[in-house]
């Protein structure tokens, strides 16, 4: 099970995640539109089972779609898939993952608790 879980999740599914294709326990996680975090890997039928809500602690990185932005608490976060880390504040690549709940400074990239879901 993940280990970066922050707030405790009531909410999960057993299911193929587009993005990333192959996540392990912890990972940031989309299945088309729905975000979520991996907390096992896919088995060999490739299902993981995913939280889809609660907050655990993701790496952000303080940027959106124009360039290097501070992020603050209570910020819409998105997942843009192909970036490292996923997570950022690009509403134009991305698809809309969550909330920061707390900050990071503009083009850092920081370790925060972050909400799942919208």
């Amino acid at each position: 099970m993940a280990k970066n879980t922050y707030l405790m999740w009531n909410d999960s599914i057993a299911a193929t995640a587009t993005a990333p294709t192959t996540p392990v326990s912890g990972d940031p996680v989309l299945v088309g539109q729905i975000p979520g975090v991996a907390l096992t890997e896919k088995d060999s039928n490739n299902l993981s089972t995913i939280a889809l809500n609660g907050a655990f602690l993701l790496s952000v990185k303080g940027e959106n779609n124009s360039g290097n932005t501070a992020v603050a608490a209570g910020d819409i976060l998105y997942y843009e898939a192909g970036q490292t880390p996923p997570i950022n504040k690009d509403n134009v690549a991305g698809v809309r993952f969550g909330y920061a709940l707390a900050p990071v400074t503009s083009g850092s990239t920081t370790t925060i608790p972050v909400k799942i879901g919208y």
